[in-house]
C-alpha cells in the first residue's frame, strides 16, 4: 500500500497531528493534546474513496495487538474509520518510528469485549463517559499484526 494514495484528513487538527507524528518518527505529537496519554496512528483504506486515511487513536496495546475504540467522543454515530475497517480489514499501526501492517477484527464475543473494554478504560478513563452519553454500543476492533 503506497502513501501516494494518501488523502489527508479535512480536519486541520487530525491532519497536523498525523504530519507531526510521522515527520518525527513518533517522538512528537505522540500524545492526546496535553493529556500525556499516548496515541498511535492508525491507517485504513477509505471505503468510498479507496484512498489511504490516517487517524490518531488512543494507544491501547496488549501483547503486540492494538485496540481501536470507535467512540467518537460518545457521538451518536460511528467514526468514518469504523466503516473503512468493516469494508477492508487491512490496517497499519504506527507506534513509534516504524508502522506495522495489521488486520482489524471487530470484537463480537462478549467476554473478549469486556477484557478489551477494561483495558481501554484503564488507558483512557473518558471512554466510560463516552459510552454513558451515547445509545450505541461503542464498537471495538483488535488490530493484530499481519503475518
Amino acid at each position: 500500500m503506497s502513501d501516494t494514495d494518501y488523502l489527508p484528513s479535512p480536519n486541520d487538527y487530525v491532519r497536523k497531528h498525523v504530519e507531526e507524528y510521522e515527520a518525527s518518527g513518533g517522538t512528537r505529537a505522540n500524545t492526546l493534546g496535553d493529556s500525556g496519554r499516548p496515541v498511535v496512528i492508525v491507517t485504513t483504506r477509505g471505503q468510498k474513496s479507496g484512498k489511504i486515511r490516517k487517524t490518531p487513536l488512543m494507544r491501547v496495546e496488549h501483547e503486540g495487538s492494538y485496540l481501536a475504540v470507535a467512540s467518537m467522543g460518545g457521538a451518536p454515530e460511528h467514526p468514518q474509520w469504523y466503516y473503512n475497517l468493516l469494508a477492508d480489514p487491512w490496517s497499519r499501526v504506527q507506534d513509534g518510528p516504524e508502522p506495522v501492517d495489521t488486520r482489524a477484527r471487530l470484537i463480537t464475543d462478549a467476554d473478549e469485549r469486556e477484557v478489551w473494554w477494561e483495558r481501554a478504560v484503564a488507558t483512557f478513563p473518558p471512554y466510560a463517559e463516552y459510552q454513558d452519553k451515547t445509545d450505541r454500543i461503542i464498537p471495538l476492533f483488535v488490530l493484530e499484526p499481519a503475518s
